[in-house]
């Protein structure tokens, strides 16, 4: 089923993982992690498909970063592995943890880079009912792929991810998970359209300015 994303929707928190992919971390020259590299965007980051993704003039050179979302639907804390993670989950959603690749890099953590205002796009809507384990994943800039694959791919499966972050830090409902990127990271120039289609959910589409 499919739930529409109310614009007046703030979460608590986006709660974000780094390097979920090998791939990615390879292509960034990064070691892959042993445990979930966790970091936070901004709330006030939080766009939806058909806004502008707005280039700040602290960075020139923006990119985008396709990535599965997670929506928790109820507070969660200390789950443990015999826990049925289904009542804790409102649905799936796209979402581009758009980054300011040169902040990020000037900076080593990655609040600043990862915070402007529209760097976090999500949408088009909330599916609830989906598996998964092994969707496609694909972001296109101006119709042509630039990231393609599948969460299947993932270092920390999802059920590990909300179980994880659950012992460091209280889930509220509303709450976003982005389970990492795919490789194939690209700079975003003023004029492109941005996509990122993700299997059995959807295109959240973005212009960039």
């Amino acid at each position: 089923m499919k739930i529409e994303i109310d614009r007046s929707f703030v979460p608590s928190k986006i709660v974000c993982i780094g390097r979920n992919y090998a791939e990615h971390a390879k292509e960034l020259g990064n070691d892959v992690p042993t445990a979930p590299l966790l970091f936070l965007k901004a709330p006030s980051s939080l766009i939806y498909s058909g806004d502008a993704i707005v280039i700040p003039e602290q960075s020139a050179q923006v990119e985008h970063e396709g990535e599965l979302g997670v929506i928790i639907s109820q507070r969660c804390k200390d789950l443990d592995d015999s826990q049925d993670l289904r009542q804790y989950i409102k649905g799936y959603t796209c979402v581009n943890d758009v980054t300011a690749r040169d902040v990020q890099r000037n900076d080593v953590q990655f609040t600043r880079g990862k915070s402007f205002d529209t760097f976090c796009p999500v949408g088009p809507h909330i599916e609830t009912d989906l598996d998964v384990r092994d969707v496609r994943v694909i972001t296109r800039v101006n119709g042509e792929i630039r990231q393609d694959g599948r969460t299947s791919q993932m270092v920390f499966s999802v059920d590990y991810l909300i179980r994880y972050i659950s012992r460091q830090m209280t889930l509220m409902p509303g709450d976003i998970i982005a389970t990492g990127t795919p490789s194939g990271v690209s700079k975003m120039n003023p004029g492109d359209i941005c996509e990122v289609e993700i299997e059995g959910i959807g295109v959240l589409t973005n212009t960039i300015r």
